[in-house]
C-alpha cells in the first residue's frame, strides 16, 4: 500500500517576505492588521511631533529666539525645505544598506534625540534671559543648540517619511486577494490617522506652547515618539520583512545611478555593438540617445558591472522625463510656504479669543484642512 507524504501549502507562507528570525513569513502569524497597526502608531506619533514643531516654529523664532519675522520665515523655509528632500537620501540608504525596518528604528533614535534637545533648548532660554547674558534675545550658543536639534528632527524624518509607509504595505500580501483588500484599505486608515495627529498636533500642542510654555509644548511630542519608538519594537516579531530588500540588484537608486555613470563615460563612443542592438524587440529610449550610450561595452566587456540592461535605461530615461512635470509643481511650495510663516504672524494680530479660551495661532486653518481632507476626498 503506497504512502503519501503530506507537503503544506504554499498558502500557509508567504514567499516573498521573511520573518524576524529570518524564515519564510507565515501567514497567521505575521503581517496583517496585528503588524500594520503598530506601524501606524509610529507614524501617527511623528506627524504629531513634526507639526508640533512646524505649525508654531515662526512663534518661537520671533518670540523667545527674538528673530525679525523676515529672518525667521527664511529660517522656516529653509528648515522645511531641507526636511523635504533629506527622504530621498533616506531611501537610498534604506534600499542599499539598512533596509526599512532598521532606517526607522535608527531615524526614531535620531528623532528622539533632537526633540529631547529641542526641549533643552527651550528650557534654557528663560535662564539665559534671567541671567542677563543677552538682554533680549538668547546666547549664540543657545541658538546652535536650536538649530542644531530642529536639523536633527529634520534628519529623523528623513528616515521616516519614504519607509514606514512602505514597511506597512510589505506587511500585506499583494498576491492574496484578501490581502490585497486589506492592503488598500490599509492606506485609508493610515491618512485618516496620520492627519489625526497632525490635527492633535495643531489643536492641543500649540495651545500648550503659546498658553503654558515652550519646553512642555515640545517636551510632550518628544514623549509621544519615545513611546511609539518603544511599541513599534514590541512588535518586531509580528511584522514581515521583504525579501527584496536585501537584493542589491534591486536598487533603483543604484541601478539609475549607474546608467547616469556609464553614459557619461561613454559619451565619446559612437559605433559600438549594444545590447539594444542585440534584443531590438525590447525597444529603445529614442529621444534620449546620450542615455542609451549606457548599454555599451567598449572593448567588448561583458562584465555585468560595466553593462547596463535596456530596462535600467528606460528607467532612467523616465525618470528625467518626469523633470518637468516635477518643476511644475515647485509654484504650488510658493503659497504653501505661507501657511506656518506670515499667515502665522498674521494670524496673531486677530482677535482670537473664543468664550471659553484664547484661540491659538494655528488653530483656524490646520485642524480644517487635515481633518477635511480625509473626509471629502473627491473635492
Amino acid at each position: 500500500m503506497a504512502t503519501t507524504v503530506e507537503t503544506p501549502l504554499l498558502e500557509e507562507h508567504v514567499m516573498d517576505a521573511v520573518d524576524h528570525d529570518g524564515l519564510v513569513a507565515d501567514r497567521s502569524n505575521t503581517g496583517r492588521w496585528t503588524a500594520a497597526w503598530f506601524i501606524i502608531g509610529v507614524e501617527v506619533a511623528e506627524r504629531f511631533a513634526y507639526y508640533g514643531i512646524a505649525s508654531n516654529l515662526i512663534s518661537y523664532l520671533t518670540g523667545p529666539l527674538g528673530q525679525s519675522t523676515a529672518v525667521a520665515a527664511a529660517n522656516v523655509n529653509a528648515w522645511s525645505g531641507i526636511s523635504s528632500l533629506l527622504p530621498v537620501l533616506g531611501a537610498f540608504v534604506a534600499d542599499a544598506f539598512l533596509g526599512r525596518y532598521r532606517t526607522i528604528i535608527i531615524a526614531s533614535l535620531v528623532y528622539v534625540l533632537g526633540m529631547a534637545l529641542l526641549t533643552l533648548s527651550a528650557l534654557l532660554v528663560p535662564i539665559s534671559e534671567n541671567k542677563e547674558v543677552v538682554s533680549a534675545s538668547p546666547s549664540s550658543l543657545l541658538n546652535v543648540l536650536f538649530f542644531f536639534s530642529l536639523y536633527l528632527v529634520a534628519v529623523g524624518q528623513s528616515g521616516h517619511k519614504p519607509c514606514v509607509q512602505a514597511f506597512g504595505a510589505d506587511q500585506f500580501d499583494e498576491k492574496d486577494t484578501q490581502e490585497k483588500r486589506e492592503r488598500s484599505s490599509f492606506f485609508n486608515w493610515w491618512y485618516l490617522s496620520l492627519s489625526a495627529g497632525i490635527c492633535l498636533a495643531i489643536v492641543v500642542v500649540v495651545y500648550i506652547q503659546e498658553a503654558v510654555g515652550w519646553a512642555l509644548g515640545f517636551g510632550i511630542p518628544c514623549v509621544f515618539m519615545v513611546i511609539s519608538l518603544v511599541l513599534f519594537v514590541v512588535g518586531r516579531r509580528s511584522y514581515r520583512y521583504s525579501k527584496s530588500r536585501q537584493e542589491k540588484e534591486t536598487n533603483p537608486f543604484t541601478r539609475i545611478g549607474r546608467v547616469f555613470f556609464r553614459a557619461f563615460k561613454n559619451r565619446r563612443l559612437s559605433q559600438v555593438q549594444t545590447e539594444l542592438e542585440a534584443n531590438p524587440s525590447q525597444g529603445s529610449p529614442e529621444k534620449l540617445r546620450c542615455l542609451s550610450k549606457a548599454l555599451l561595452a567598449p572593448h567588448a566587456s561583458t562584465e555585468e558591472d560595466n553593462v547596463c540592461s535596456v530596462s535600467d535605461v528606460e528607467d532612467a530615461t523616465a525618470l528625467v522625463r518626469l523633470i518637468p512635470v516635477w518643476v511644475t509643481t515647485l509654484g504650488y511650495a510658493l503659497p504653501y510656504a505661507q501657511y506656518m510663516t506670515f499667515f502665522t504672524k498674521q494670524g496673531a494680530t486677530l482677535e482670537k479669543n473664543l468664550p471659553w479660551c484664547e484661540d491659538p495661532l494655528c488653530f483656524s486653518s490646520g485642524p480644517y484642512r487635515h481633518s477635511n481632507s480625509p473626509l471629502c476626498p473627491h473635492l
